[in-house]
């Protein structure tokens, strides 16, 4: 855990590390922090987090797309009382290397195995190495023990992947990537596990303090571990997402909520958790693709809660076309040039057909892209003229289309028409999309 030592914010963080009480990151709205809570945390815990970020932020609270808590807004002076208000208050924040489990470890009777013990093992032999490894400050660790919000599609530095299998459970490490896209090093017992993902760690120690997952060379790593897996290719699962009253049996309800475009107001978060707390909730685990998963609700209550939380514009379920759109702070953020919250409302109404769930739509203030670095299908990004599309790529790469501010509402119009018109029988817009090529998209977008 963390001693919430505060030090100047660096600028250099954006892309070299994760901002945090210790080290807060600069952007257009002032100093962000990013908080990963040791654990699932109780609504009262939320509510104090979110009253927090009013008192000593400006009032927004994000989910990220990987599950971790972010305050925006915040002055140079309000960090060092922010940290202290949240150690008194007794919320445990975890620091050092990012170490990612299914957000319902433990809970879940559909994993493989339970991740967290051998999590916590990671975790202190990391601490406790002597001498202290030097690792990027971005590096994560994903172990995935399985189950139904499993995290197959989250890249990681390192994997560990529950397997089932005769003889009892056994764990797959890979390096670089998520579960398709990672290169298969070793198939280990449990008790194997925690000694070859050091070995692997000393090797990155070897290699600098930048080096990350993808610079491993896996065959050379593959040579010195049991059982070697080259051959062991893990099925990925279908992405899920967090909206929605998830029945677990035996009366094991949970209530899944997505911040829309990740991020809500502190009042809407207080109210909420004050109206979950009054209906029986018990705890509250931050998830993935901006979720906020909600236990110890019976169905009837969950409902009622999901009402509430609906009238309060979060997303309660999976067909809500705002899940796939990646939307940055926008307005709230000096950066940008234009409003993101805006112009999402108008692709939510306008695209049906373009948000079928095959795709993320990001929309991004600037050129930092900054609600999503890697690359999407379509990127419409703030110009100081209007709106610039990127088909394929990053927030910062050359567009393909412009269109003026007046005509963002019809130009989103006609890229959801392209898509219904152009769409085969079982064809999803993302195949569609990519079958028609940069060419059409882009002059959809500029007709008129």
């Amino acid at each position: 855990m963390t001693n919430y030592a505060v030090t100047k914010p660096n600028p250099s963080l954006r892309r070299g590390a994760c901002p945090s009480l210790a080290s807060p990151m600069q952007t257009g709205d002032g100093l962000l922090v990013r908080l990963r809570p040791a654990g699932s945390l109780a609504p009262t815990d939320m509510r104090k987090i979110a009253t927090l970020a009013g008192r000593f932020g400006n009032g927004l609270i994000e989910v990220t797309a990987r599950g971790n808590l972010q305050i925006r807004g915040l002055t140079a002076l309000a960090v060092a009382p922010l940290a202290s208000a949240i150690a008194e208050a007794g919320i445990a924040i975890s620091d050092g290397v990012t170490l990612e489990m299914p957000p319902l470890a433990g809970f879940d009777p559909e994993e493989i195995a339970d991740p967290r013990p051998l999590g916590a093992q990671l975790r202190a032999a990391i601490a406790n190495h002597q001498p202290a490894l030097a690792l990027a400050p971005k590096l994560s660790i994903v172990v995935d023990g399985g189950g139904r919000f499993h995290l197959k599609e989250v890249s990681g530095d390192l994997r560990l992947d529950a397997l089932d299998g005769e003889g009892g459970g056994r764990w797959r490490l890979s390096v670089g990537g998520t579960v398709r896209s990672a290169r298969p090093v070793a198939l280990l017992a449990s008790e194997q596990s925690l000694p070859a993902v050091m070995e692997v760690l000393a090797e990155l120690n070897s290699l600098g303090p930048s080096a990350r997952g993808r610079d491993l060379d896996a065959d050379r790593i593959r040579q010195r571990l049991p059982d070697a897996a080259s051959t062991a290719v893990l099925d990925g699962h279908a992405p899920w997402l967090p909206a929605g009253i998830h029945d677990f049996g035996d009366g094991r309800i949970v209530l899944g909520l997505g911040l829309a475009y990740g991020q809500a107001e502190a009042s809407t978060l207080i109210a909420l958790m004050n109206g979950a707390e009054e209906m029986g909730a018990t705890e509250i685990r931050l998830s993935p693709r901006h979720g906020l998963l909600v236990l110890g609700l019976s169905r009837e209550a969950a409902t009622r809660v999901q009402g509430l939380a609906s009238t309060q514009g979060l997303l309660v379920s999976p067909d809500d076309p705002r899940n796939h759109i990646a939307a940055c702070a926008g307005r709230a953020c000096a950066s940008a040039l234009m409003d993101t919250k805006a112009v999402a409302r108008l692709l939510a109404e306008a695209g049906g057909d373009l948000l079928d769930g095959s795709l993320a739509v990001h929309l991004s203030g600037c050129a930092k892209g900054c609600a999503r670095p890697t690359a999407s299908p379509l990127t419409l990004v703030g110009a100081p003229s209007g709106y610039a599309l990127v088909v394929n790529g990053t927030a910062s790469v050359a567009p393909s289309a412009y269109t003026n501010e007046n005509g963002i509402g019809s130009a989103l119009a006609r890229l959801n028409g392209l898509v219904r018109e152009n769409k085969g029988a079982g064809e999803s817009a993302r195949s569609c999309l990519t079958r028609l090529g940069s060419g059409p998209i882009a002059a959809a977008f500029e007709q008129g």
